[in-house]
């Protein structure tokens, strides 16, 4: 009886031919064959994108990796690849070689446009990245070395995380940032990474941001918000954004009022800068911004998000929580200027 049952056991435990079960099998070619259908439409839209810039006063060489998004010629990379470039060479899976010039960055989403024209490209489908799920197959497509892909797959870790950046004075928050194990090799910023179906969901950054652990690949999203920072590159070339002129942190609410609104943090207003918008409208440091034109302040990221293009010049209403009591007062917010906070 003992025999038999230590036989069965070490029966079960019996692997087929290949060393894998059926099931197994089936399952590794099914993963093996998204990624090799992806990588082979992807692919011919990335590109090593080959940079050069004035550094004290020599030329130095740069670069990185690209996803072309318009037949046209139009690629979006990284701000920070191209940064203070003023030309350069697109190099394609199949040899082409294209000159580049640089339509637009926005170092403060990290982003950037470059146009190579002479030819009809192959672009990359756009998908959306707030449909992400963690846990989701991803796959990060770059050219670093120019004539060949760099092709990783991993998951979704993580979803809703945020990085600082910066340009010049001013900083902001790239936010729903898309962390992914897939590995990002050097040269892989400002490539592609896609969903399953091919669709462009994001674009590699090779950053890893503090107390973020390492070995992390780091994306920005491609969602509606990028998608108008990208139109507007595209259009004029830069990326204009709004100015209170008010420094803040987050901070938890007072227990009644968290009770009222039923959330737990607001906005608060550190530092007023002079002559702003938000100093002529009476603002004051510590005042506490719990809603912004109807919509909840929960953290210094939802009044980031808030100062788009649209709301220069727009009058808006800002709820303030002051010594106990809530008062709402109007502003109109100027263009940001680099060197403004």
């Amino acid at each position: 009886m003992e025999i038999r049952f230590l036989d069965a056991i070490l029966d079960a435990g019996e692997q087929p031919p290949g060393g894998a079960s059926p099931s197994e099998a089936e399952a590794l070619d099914a993963y093996s064959s998204i990624v090799t259908s992806v990588a082979e439409l992807v692919a011919p839209s990335v590109v090593n994108l080959r940079v050069s810039r004035r550094f004290r006063g020599a030329r130095a060489e740069g670069g990185g990796s690209g996803v072309v998004i318009t037949p046209y010629g139009f690629i979006l990379t990284s701000a920070h690849v191209v940064q203070g470039s003023d030309r350069g060479v697109a190099s394609f899976t199949t040899g082409l070689e294209l000159n580049i010039e640089i339509v637009g960055t926005d170092p403060l989403s990290d982003l950037a446009v470059v146009r190579a024209r002479g030819a009809e490209l192959q672009a990359a489908g756009l998908g959306d990245a707030a449909k992400l799920k963690v846990g989701q197959l991803v796959v990060a497509i770059g050219n670093p070395f120019g004539f060949s892909g760099s092709v990783t797959a991993g998951v979704v870790s993580a979803l809703g995380r945020s990085f600082p950046t910066r340009d010049g004075t001013v900083t902001r928050f790239v936010e729903n940032v898309i962390q992914t194990d897939a590995a990002l090799h050097p040269g892989n910023s400002g490539g592609a990474l896609v969903d399953a179906r091919g669709r462009l969901i994001g674009i590699n950054t090779a950053v890893v941001g503090p107390g973020m652990g390492q070995g992390l690949g780091l994306a920005i999203p491609i969602n509606n918000y990028t998608r108008r920072i990208i139109a507007e590159l595209i259009g004029s070339g830069r990326v204009r954004r709004a100015y209170l002129g008010v420094a803040t942190g987050s901070r938890p609410l007072p227990p009644r009022l968290a009770r009222e609104l039923n959330r737990d943090t607001g906005i608060e207003v550190v530092e007023v800068i002079e002559g702003g918008p938000a100093a002529r409208a009476g603002i004051k440091p510590e005042d506490l911004v719990i809603d912004i034109d109807g919509v909840p302040a929960r953290a210094p990221e939802d009044l980031l998000r808030l100062m788009d293009s649209d709301a220069i010049g727009r009058r808006i209403s800002i709820t303030l929580y002051r010594n106990g009591s809530t008062l709402v007062v109007n502003l109109v917010p100027i263009e940001l200027a680099i060197g403004a906070r």
